[in-house]
């Protein structure tokens, strides 16, 4: 019979009523009369001669004992073989799939964790050889795009290098000052643009952050660059990516002081999710807007536009940071004013 999982539970279910059955068996001859647990005449008793078999007069002989006598203990042999016979066999089949979860798991969150063993049944080893190769062609695919963004953001920087010092040897015209600003603002764009796309590629292993830390250093950050960020409530540690996390926050900050002067960071520690809130005192953004601003490249023209120096990133990349995270971003408008960024990061 192959090695597959049809194979192994039908071949454990037949083995299991087999000696099921066996065992019954066995039973039954045990008590059955006459059987090896019944006494033996003596020799020469008077069982064994005719004329003394006979009960007295009046009385009768009582009769043998029922064969169905042990059929409940028969049953519950029965039940007891097949329910453990059930529980092992589930056991040994669930074994390869609890370990292709647990592989898919550790995957999400470090691509580099070990390829699972190839082993149980067919259908089993199979799965974990496809789960391997993709583990495989995902990481070379990361690979080749970190080449290519490092090979793009080199290709596309030196041209803009280049024109950027043409200019500064031209007289101070207004000419040269727009094409300056230009060139600045292109130049910003690349660097959001590859930073979104690094951000995306980037491997990092999950671990234990020690959040209060981290909310404090991107306010202390923020704070030496001379803008108005504080911090309100307090955290227990979290497990996750630090990195991705801190990303997180520094555009949500960096969002909150370009379009509303001041951030506030606020806290909110739950035993089932920790919520971190970002306010601004800014002009807030429409509400038919709010779900599209999240999108990369989308700004609101009237109140947050590229004069105020963004491109359309940073709420991206701050939703994927989220994601990685296994939280989520969210924007509502505040009741006073202003925007307020909800990220929400489990704790189980």
């Amino acid at each position: 019979m192959p090695d597959t999982v049809f194979g192994r539970l039908f071949g454990l279910v037949v083995l299991a009523v087999l000696a099921s059955h066996i065992l019954v068996f066995a039973v039954f001859i045990n008590l059955a009369p006459g059987g090896p647990s019944a006494e033996r005449p003596a020799p020469h008793s008077s069982a064994l001669r005719p004329d003394r078999a006979q009960p007295p007069d009046g009385l009768r002989r009582p009769p043998p004992p029922s064969p169905l006598n042990g059929m409940p203990i028969g049953l519950l042999i029965q039940f007891i073989a097949v329910t453990a016979a059930a529980w092992y066999g589930a056991r040994m089949l669930a074994r390869p799939i609890q370990q292709l979860a647990s592989a898919a798991e550790k995957l999400g969150d470090n691509l580099s964790s070990p390829p699972i063993e190839e082993q149980g049944p067919r259908e089993a080893r199979r799965a974990s050889r496809v789960f391997n190769r993709m583990q495989d062609n995902a990481r070379a695919q990361i690979e080749a795009r970190e080449r290519f963004l490092a090979a793009v953001s080199h290709d596309l920087r030196t041209p803009l290098t280049r024109m950027k010092l043409s200019i500064e040897s031209l007289a101070d015209t207004g000419v040269g000052e727009r094409l300056r600003n230009d060139i600045g603002e292109m130049t910003s764009m690349l660097d959001a643009t590859l930073s979104y796309l690094r951000g995306e590629a980037q491997d990092e292993a999950w671990q234990r952050i020690d959040i209060q830390s981290l909310v404090d250093s991107v306010a202390e950050d923020a704070q030496e660059n001379g803008h108005q960020v504080s911090v309100i409530g307090q955290a227990e540690p979290i497990e996750g990516l630090p990195h991705a996390l801190r990303r997180c926050l520094d555009n949500l900050v960096d969002n909150a002081v370009r379009y509303g002067e001041a951030a506030t960071l606020s806290l909110t520690d739950g035993p089932s999710s920790l919520v971190i809130e970002v306010r601004d005192k800014g002009p807030g953004i429409p509400e038919n807007r709010i779900a599209q601003v999240i999108e990369p490249f989308v700004r609101i023209e009237d109140s947050r536009n590229r004069n105020s120096g963004g491109v359309g990133l940073g709420l991206s990349i701050a939703r994927d940071a989220a994601h990685r995270n296994r939280g989520e971003l969210s924007l509502r408008n505040a009741p006073g004013g202003g925007l307020i960024a909800r990220v929400t990061l489990p704790r189980d």
